[in-house]
Order: C-alpha cells, then structure tokens, then sequence
C-alpha cells in the first residue's frame, strides 16, 4: 500500500484546522495522571503517539475519559493493572512515564512496538538509577522492568543530546525522598521542550529552580502535584507541513486555529519555525476576520535559510524540502541527534536526491541546493510521520507522482492531514487494495510497524 501524491499546478485555497500540541498534551496527561483529583485538558488530540500516551497511562490504573472536546483525568497513585505496560510506537510515550513506573503499588514491565530496540534511552536509564530508581533493561532499550521505589533523590547527570532524557528525569524527580539536582552536559539540544515541561510541572503545582545557564535543575523531595486546567494551543510542528504547501504554490489559505502572533508569544517550542519561514520569503499576515494567519500569494522563490536544528529538531524533514526547492542553499545545522527520531530522518530526508534534488551531508550538516523543479519518485516513508508528510508535500511539487509507503504515518500526530491537504486543492490518496496486491512492498522499514491503538473514548479496563 502506498500513498500516491501528484502535482498540483492550480493555487492552494481554502482554510487548514490547525491541531492541538501533542507536545503539551503528552505532559499534560501525564501530570494530571499524577496529580489527586480531576484535571480537565481543553481540546482533544486523536494522535495516535497521543493515544499510546494514555494507553500507557491507564495500564497504569489511571482513569482517562472524553467529555465533549476535552479529556478528563482523574489522578492519583499508580495501581497497575497489569504487568507489561505497553507505550506503543511514541518515544515521550517511552521515556516519560519509564522513570514514574517506580511510583506504582506494584512491578511493571514498560514494553513498545518492535521499532523500539532503536530508540536510544541507555543513558536516561543510567540517570534514572542514579536517582535511586530500580529497573533494569537487558537489551538498553524496552522491555524495561521497573520495580516500585520511591527515587531516593540525588544528582544525576545526563548528556543533553535529547531533551526527552531530561523531562523524563524532572517528572519524576519530585516524588523522590530526597532532593535531587539534574544537570546537563555536552550539547544541549532542543531546550525549549525542556522548558515547556517545566513550565508545565509548575502548572500542576510541583517546583523546579533552573540554574542561570539553564543547565542544572534542581528539585525539592517529596512534592504532590494538585490537579489543574491545561489548555492545548495549536500545534505549530503539524501547521509546518500546511506552511510548506502553500510555500511550494500559489495560495490563498487560512491557518485555522494559529494566531498572527511574534513568535516568542506562542506557547510552542517550534515557534521559531513561523520566523524561519518568513526569512525564507513566506507571506503570512493576520486574517482581519479572525486574527489567524493567512498566507496569500500568486508564486514566490524561496530565499535560502541557515537554521540551527538544535532548536527545532523536528521541522528538519518540512524543511529539508523548502530547502530543494529555495533559490540558493540551506544550511541545517547540528543534525545529528535528528537521527535518534522515529527514524534516521537525516537519512530519510537525502531520498529527495531521488526527486532530482541536491542534497548532501556533511558531518553534522544538512546541505540544499535548491534546484527549479522536482520529479516524483518511489520513496519510503520508514513509517515516520514527518518523513510521510514532508515528503508528500515535495511530490505535490514535482512532475508525474510520488509514491510513499506506509501511507498511514500521518497519524501518529495529524490524523487530518490527507483531509486538510486535499481540502485546499492538492492531491493524495492512499491506493486501492487490489492495487497493493498487484504491486507489493519493494522499499523495507527500518523502523517496524506500528499497532493500532484503542479509541479515545474507550474506557480504562
């Protein structure tokens, strides 16, 4: 099965519904999960690395229910239901609730999808034994065994190669017996995700005191974090993929649910992305109707860009492709712990060579030398949803058709992303079945394939 892209030579126009922030609504969860009482999360999330979130969470014992557009999350102690806890195919799945398993009544196992073994987690569990937690790992990696003990506190380092190492540490650092200091060495990559789980722990209550350089959190013992209200704003990382679109074609689209503000107003740690956009020549101007940003344009030629993707890891796939197509060449700098994603995204995105882009490699740099037009091509999408999403974008600008596999990546964080993008006049399908068995898969996944996750609404069992 494949999904087919074609090229869209008419303007884009219309309106894209911006999602909510898994990025905040994967914390939000877990916090309130932790915190005794009810805690209401404003604006629900269909993302299937969301619903891995609480799946994992009520293995745990929580109770998680729909009531209308928000969850509900009734907190309280861990009382496992179950021995193996499953986090699915989501990595913050894995490495945030990994360490606060020791706050359960009882040992759990913390297992993932096949993909797993890849994901690199060895030091965090270093750091999480530093703390005083008992687990063990045979492999470094799922199935992790975590027996129940409070952390007992202490000072932990760990390298700051990927910020989800660090939150895992902080969330779980306020129930120890003893105070415990987290200090970060080496490159310290995407901090503002750090700062929003800290900014987050303190909306539920518990304290963190970050040091002057930003590099060591410290963190009294014995906290109980009190239920709150978390509204989740839109999801700067999914409207990447609307922006590009409408970057590559003449346009005229509302971003529903993305507010015209500076960047450093939005609440989102890719918020940096609408200002790199805008330097690559993008127009985005407030919709006078609605105060939502609104790209209007009858063509454009990109202006290259030079981006440090310390800072925004995850838009490197989005911009890998405005990258081949801007007049000039775009540098992506410090790419290499892009490759610990759900794929080696580094890897993934050089398949644009393909597409007759000039792309290459260069140590810790990603290179694009933009080019005039693109061609389409058979790629693989190694089942990661920002490979499948950006690289659909590219094939809506290059002749003939692009053809992706595993064509439902999308929905571990857009699962309206064929709708909104066909919504505006672009064209993606996923082929028929008979057309899957007559042509079967040629292009392997590294990566594994990912399970279907219970719906939203089921109750907790």
């Amino acid at each position: 099965m494949r999904l087919l892209v074609k090229r869209s030579s008419e303007r884009v126009k219309g309106q894209i519904a911006v999602p909510t922030s898994k990025y905040h609504a994967h914390r939000a969860l877990i916090l309130a999960s932790l915190a005794p009482g009810t805690s209401r999360i404003v604006g629900l999330s269909n993302a299937q690395h969301i619903r891995h979130t609480i799946t994992a969470l009520r293995g745990l014992g929580t109770r998680i229910e729909v009531d209308g557009d928000d969850f509900l999350v009734h907190g309280g102690p861990y009382r496992p239901l179950r021995s193996h806890v499953s986090v699915g195919g989501a990595g913050t799945a894995l490495y945030f609730p990994t360490g606060l398993a020791s706050l359960a009544s009882a040992p759990v196992t913390v297992v993932g999808q096949k993909s797993f073994p890849r994901r690199l987690i060895g030091p965090q569990l270093q750091a999480l034994s530093d703390l005083g937690i008992d687990l063990d790992s045979p492999t470094g990696g799922p199935p992790i065994s975590v027996r129940p003990r409070r952390p007992k506190g202490g000072h932990a380092r760990i390298e700051g190669i990927l910020s989800q190492w660090i939150s895992g540490l902080l969330m779980v650092a306020p129930f120890a017996t003893g105070p415990s200091a987290i200090t970060v060495e080496g490159e310290f990559n995407e901090r503002a995700y750090v700062d929003l789980t800290v900014r987050m722990m303190r909306r539920f209550g518990l304290r963190v005191d970050v040091s002057a350089n930003g590099r060591r959190f410290d963190i009294e013992p014995g906290q109980c974090p009190t239920p709150a209200t978390v509204v989740l704003p839109p999801d700067v990382g999914a409207a990447a993929f609307g922006l590009a679109a409408t970057a590559l074609h003449p346009a005229d689209v509302l971003f529903r649910g993305l507010p015209a503000l500076p960047a450093d107003q939005l609440d989102h740690p890719e918020a940096d992305l609408l200002d790199i956009v805008a330097g690559m020549g993008l127009p985005m101007t407030a919709d006078p109707a609605t105060g939502m940003v609104r790209v209007r344009h009858d063509g454009i030629r990109l202006r290259p860009a030079r981006i440090d993707c310390r800072a925004v890891p995850d838009t490197l796939p989005a911009l890998s492709v405005l990258g081949a197509l801007a007049d000039g060449t775009t540098v992506l700098d410090n790419v290499a712990h892009v490759r610990l994603k759900e794929s080696d995204r580094v890897e993934a995105m050089l398949q644009l060579t393909r597409m007759g882009a000039r792309i290459e490699q260069r140590g810790q740099r990603l290179l694009c030398h933009g080019v005039e037009r693109l061609t389409g091509a058979e790629l693989s999408s190694f089942n990661d949803h920002r490979v499948l999403m950006s690289l659909a974008v590219a094939g809506t600008a290059a002749d003939g058709e692009t053809r992706l596999t595993y064509p439902n990546a999308y929905r571990g964080s857009y699962p309206r992303f064929l709708e909104e993008m066909n919504g505006v006049g672009l064209n993606m399908s996923v082929e028929r079945e008979r057309e899957r068995e007559r042509e079967p898969e040629r292009t392997p996944d590294r990566s594994g394939t990912r399970a279907s996750a219970p719906a939203l609404a089921a109750p907790a069992n």
